[in-house]
């Protein structure tokens, strides 16, 4: 059963009641025990604990260092570096080339 992190909580939490959940204290948990009660909602399909961007350290599921790994994640990875060098590289040889048959020809 999933724990899911919103920026609206609150609005998740309607919406999901708006949907035939039954949500916040009363509903049964069975697989989501650590989940607040008041964030909590369940079906016959199943349970979801809805979290806030600062509950994130509460949940079970993920960790915040792993939220952490993505969201600080290098916007360069190991290839487009690579790539990068290797184009200046290429450009640097193709200047170098040009320059030495515009001085064969003069």
């Amino acid at each position: 059963m999933p724990e899911v992190i919103t920026k609206y909580p609150d609005i998740a939490l309607e919406v999901l009641r708006g949907s035939g959940m039954e949500c916040g204290m009363g509903a049964a948990q069975q697989i989501l025990t650590a989940c607040p009660p008041e964030r909590f909602c369940s079906s016959h399909a199943g349970e979801i604990c809805v979290y806030g961007l600062d509950e994130i350290p509460q949940m079970t599921q993920i960790s915040a260092g792993e939220i952490g790994e993505v969201v600080s994640a290098p916007i360069f990875n190991a290839d487009v570096l690579f790539l990068i060098f290797l184009a200046l590289v290429i450009g640097v040889f193709i200047g170098v080339l040009l320059s030495r048959i515009s001085k064969n020809r003069s």
